[in-house]
């Protein structure tokens, strides 16, 4: 019977989120070129507001967990594990306050109304996950960016969405590089539950009734360690262990 009605709902959802990227394509492409990046990042967060409310559509219910007092104005490395397309949107407003950028792959940055614009002039990296030659320097220039700006850099170290909610392995190199070109940085790990329930038959439809349950677990000053793989081994366990698949 679920199944059923998500058939039902699901294209109401599509309708509704398309609509959502196609009408704040030009909000963004004006308050970009006319009023700078202040004026752009409110759209792009009032965007995203939107977007998780497209999805009560279908049900959806967001919790986000966190007992920690993280200082804005200082630069953040946010570490989470990646089960959907459903995790940006919810990270973008839970953390809109640290202006969050995301590391997207390149292909993203043409073609979808809204989401490519703000990928391309929102101060995300775009990177070719298979030319190691555009990827690192992309990285590292992301970094020093992040660094510079005091802004909130977003990685999901496992590299690809996990599509049953089991965690994969994290991939070190990325987290490596944030870790060397933003020094001061703050690292905040956070673990993500249930998103992938909302691709649970697929694309279509789409999963009803679903509480997405973001945790965001004590910051640790990058700063303190020395050992970098030691942390990355800690930050990994510490996300892994509150998944519930």
């Amino acid at each position: 019977m679920l199944k059923f009605a998500s058939y039902i709902l699901t294209p109401i959802y599509t309708i509704a989120f398309f609509l959502t990227l196609v009408i704040f394509h030009p909000i963004q492409w004006v308050c970009f070129n006319v009023f700078g990046y202040k004026a752009h990042k409110k759209s792009a967060d009032y965007m995203n507001i939107c977007l998780m409310r497209c999805l009560h559509i279908l049900g959806t219910r967001f919790t986000f967990e966190n007992p920690y007092d993280i200082q804005t104005g200082r630069p953040l490395i946010i570490v989470a594990n990646h089960q959907s397309m459903y995790d940006i949107s919810p990270l973008s407003v839970f953390f809109r306050a640290y202006h969050p950028k995301f590391i997207s792959k390149i292909e993203l940055g043409k073609g979808i109304p809204s989401v490519s614009y703000n990928l391309r002039h929102g101060g995300a990296a775009l990177i070719d996950r298979k030319n190691p030659r555009q990827s690192l320097p992309a990285l590292m220039k992301f970094g020093e960016y992040i660094e510079k700006n005091n802004r909130a850099a977003v990685i999901f170290p496992e590299g690809t969405r996990s599509k049953d909610g089991t965690p994969k392995r994290f991939q070190t190199k990325g987290l490596e590089i944030l870790f060397k070109k933003i020094p001061s940085a703050l690292v905040v790990p956070v673990t993500i539950n249930n998103s992938w329930k909302m691709m649970r038959y697929g694309k279509f439809p789409l999963g009803l009734g679903n509480h997405l349950k973001f945790t965001v677990h004590k910051p640790l000053e990058l700063a303190t360690f020395v050992d970098t793989k030691a942390l990355i081994n800690s930050i990994e366990t510490t996300i892994t262990e509150e998944i519930k698949p």
